[in-house]
């Protein structure tokens, strides 16, 4: 019986590294044939200078950094459930935080934050649990657990037995971690096949686009709803390319790519009208960030990840005020404000998740700051980082900005904060998390 089981094992691994080697190939003759010429398309060749940060061992300072970010980790941890808290002190996650967590978890590992027993003990109690929490459908996981329980929860941490549907986006950064984990730590092979085996990741992928789920208007049942705008939807579904999955118009810039002009450059956006498809066109920094440290960039992202933080310094030298913005907890009512380029028609629009006009909560993104620092090499990341570097506390981890209005520190203190430090600072020493082909 045991022979068995250990053949069963074996050939799941396999299955699982030749789907990534397939993909692997398919993406990369994608990114060639069709990438190119969507940069065709849009009139812009690669001469755009982009002053790309060369990797090198951290500074003492930075070391510090790193050390601070990971004291969020520390004192958030569920030692029952390998889960970390989203927000401090408060015991609920999504999945978007746990692979923030994850990856900050990887950063510190590399950057010898932490020992490698510390990072193995908790990688395998994290992956355990994500193999037998309570599935949406059970198929896939719910937009939120309660870290100590791992109940379905709401947005409130209120328990809901079916659970409040499924986000593709968050479960396809997930999926980076893993696939990490298969390509750099295989001793934790079985344990990414079992949460695979867990979850059905095909069944938030149609016809090559991302769908997430939510509860139907009537009856008990999920609805499926097309899920991600560009950048955040292309960046989701990388991680899904390198498992075999068939995501390739999710990954397609070209489908509703508009290049409008703001702050003298033309930035990329999302043709899709938020009244018709009830989901918002955010162009913030962090789909663009995470993709260029995790992945490398494409020749595509490398281009528009620079436009989107060129249009920020733009905005500096304009106005004066420093300008790094992404998605972010707050520390008031409502909680979590998108501060973006450009949304729902509007520029440097800042709304809620439910478009209501968050105006007076602009602010300078902590971890925005810190990844466009580890990104670019010039002046203008310099004076970012000069400001970021102030907000933090010595016990609980890295703030998550700063207001615009009147310069007050954002004191919400957040896992996706702490571990986008993390990964900001270890892609400076390491390049790129995720590199597994030539970039």
């Amino acid at each position: 019986m045991e022979f068995k089981q250990a053949a069963l094992n074996a050939r799941h691994h396999i299955v699982f590294l030749l789907g990534l080697f397939s993909a692997l190939a398919i993406a990369f003759t994608v990114e060639d044939r069709d990438y190119g010429r969507v940069l065709g398309n849009i009139t812009f060749e690669a001469t755009e200078t982009i002053p790309l940060r060369d990797n090198r061992v951290l500074t003492q300072e930075e070391v510090l950094w790193a050390n601070t970010a990971w004291k969020y980790f520390e004192n958030n941890y569920q030692p029952n459930t390998g889960l970390v808290n989203s927000v401090n002190g408060y015991p609920s996650t999504t999945m978007w935080d746990t692979a923030s967590y994850l990856m900050g978890l990887i950063s510190a590992e590399k950057l010898n934050v932490i020992s490698q027993s510390t990072f193995e003990l908790r990688m395998e109690k994290a992956l355990h649990t994500l193999a037998r929490l309570p599935l949406v459908e059970g198929k896939l996981p719910n937009k939120a657990y309660n870290t100590q329980t791992l109940e379905m929860v709401d947005y409130t941490n209120k328990p809901v037995k079916a659970g409040i549907g499924w986000s593709a986006i968050d479960i396809g950064r997930i999926l980076v971690p893993l696939n990490i984990m298969v390509w750099q730590y295989p001793q934790f092979n079985k344990q990414v096949n079992d949460v695979l085996m867990h979850w059905d990741v095909g069944a938030m992928i149609k016809d090559g686009y991302l769908y997430g789920s939510r509860p139907a208007k009537t009856g008990d049942v999920m609805e499926r709803v097309q899920e991600g705008r560009i950048g955040y939807e292309e960046y989701a579904s990388k991680a899904m390319s390198l498992m075999g999955r068939d995501v390739f118009n999710a990954m397609k810039y070209i489908d509703y790519l508009e290049m409008r002009e703001i702050d003298g450059i033309d930035i990329p956006t999302d043709l899709r009208d938020p009244a018709k498809f009830h989901a918002h066109n955010y162009v913030v920094s962090e789909s663009y960030i995470l993709d260029s440290l995790e992945f490398g960039a494409d020749s595509v992202s490398k281009i528009f990840a620079h436009r989107v933080y060129k249009a920020q310094e733009n905005r500096y030298k304009r106005t004066g005020i420093l300008t790094a913005v992404s998605e972010d907890n707050t520390d008031e009512a409502p909680y979590f404000v998108y501060n973006t380029v450009f949304s729902d028609g509007k520029e440097w629009n800042a709304i809620t998740d439910k478009g209501d006009d968050a105006s007076h909560l602009k602010s300078l993104s902590t971890k925005a700051a810190f990844g466009w620092y580890a990104l670019y090499d010039s002046q203008y990341t310099d004076l970012l980082i000069e400001d970021a570097k102030t907000l933090y506390s010595n016990k609980d981890g890295w703030f998550s900005g700063r207001y615009e209005v009147d310069g007050r520190v954002n004191k919400a203190i957040t896992a996706n904060t702490n571990g986008i430090v993390l990964e900001s600072l270890a892609y400076i020493e390491n390049g790129s998390l995720l590199s597994v082909g030539v970039q």
